[in-house]
């Protein structure tokens, strides 16, 4: 596949674009301000929060498997595992953590690559006969994904879902809640640590999911929020046919030339989405620079509709038309200006 327009930077451009940089910080010195003052606040907040969104609820170890386990093997022990969590989070009294942990199991027919009760939680469901698909969509989540959020997430994945089936029988959806995300108020959430471990995880993921699909089957990530941070930073083969940044920060490049991948880089942005007013600014390492949706940025855009920042993936709404038609293979309608 061709990668999506854009020039390297060099030398002479670093230096152009930190006059241009100084130029607009002198003419903007109150939305650097507050730029700093909000990395500062979460500075400040981040401690209380993440512990207080990482309950110590017991849990068992993750299944182990060989990696060329049968699928149908993978899934029932990775079920055993869920239920095995729900039980011992019942018994320690966290009944919420218990509750939400049954209601991922889907009475018995869930279908999980990999599963982890611990603390936060990591998850990777398949929603579709993934043996037999040749059109896989890869969910990547941001910030505040965890197990006590994750039918949320897995909302959006069946709603993906439904709407991939009805166009195109054989596809499937991957939900891939396989790092620790970000807490929204926190400073990891403004600098690319946990989207470096993310990319280290997801790019072997990827390969693994290729071969377990069907013959030549196209994979698109689909990518939302700090999520599109780790989409940025994965190296992808040539399975990868599409990556789709929506509801996204910045990703920490200048353009899409500059991103480790060969697929066609889409952008989309709801018109009610706060992460519009977000300064994209780079600054120390803080911050995630150029916005995806800017046309210098070089990705193409898809038209999104007036939806906010949780609204991508709901049924009816143009980002999820978008979305499905990127997945197939179809150019979306691009935003109006």
């Amino acid at each position: 596949m061709t990668r999506a327009a854009g020039r390297p930077a060099g030398h002479s451009r670093g230096r152009l674009e930190g006059r241009t940089a100084g130029r607009r910080a002198g003419r903007h010195p109150g939305r650097l301000r507050r730029t700093l003052l909000a990395g500062l606040v979460a500075a400040a907040v981040v401690l209380p929060v993440s512990a207080a969104a990482s309950p110590d609820v017991p849990a068992p170890p993750p299944a182990l498997l060989a990696e060329q386990a049968p699928l149908p093997d993978r899934y029932a022990a990775n079920r055993a595992g869920l239920a095995e969590a729900a039980r011992m989070a019942r018994d320690a009294g966290r009944t919420g953590r218990a509750a939400k942990l049954r209601a991922m199991e889907a009475d018995g027919t869930a279908r999980f690559l990999a599963f982890d009760g611990r603390g936060r939680g990591r998850a990777v469901e398949v929603f579709g006969d993934l043996e037999t698909a040749d059109r896989v969509a890869v969910l990547v989540p941001g910030s505040d994904t965890t197990l006590d959020t994750y039918q949320r997430f897995r909302a959006g994945a069946v709603a993906l879902q439904q709407r991939l089936r009805a166009g195109h029988p054989r596809s499937a959806v991957v939900a891939w809640l396989g790092y620790d995300t970000p807490g929204t108020v926190s400073a990891t959430v403004l600098t690319a640590g946990r989207a470096d471990a993310a990319a280290a995880e997801l790019g072997p993921f990827l390969d693994r999911l290729g071969r377990a699909a069907a013959p030549g089957a196209r994979l698109s990530l689909l990518c939302h929020s700090y999520g599109s941070v780790v989409c940025a930073r994965t190296a992808t083969g040539p399975g990868v046919g599409d990556m789709a940044l929506f509801g996204s920060p910045g990703t920490g490049a200048g353009s899409a030339a500059e991103l480790p991948t060969g697929a066609r880089v889409w952008a989309g942005r709801g018109g009610a989405d706060w992460i519009g007013h977000v300064p994209h600014v780079r600054l120390g390492g803080v911050g995630f620079g150029t916005d995806p949706v800017d046309p210098a940025f070089g990705a193409r855009l898809f038209a999104a509709g007036p939806g906010g920042h949780s609204d991508y993936l709901k049924p009816g709404t143009p980002s999820l038309d978008s979305l499905t038609r990127i997945v197939l293979g179809n150019d979306p309608e691009a935003p109006h200006a």
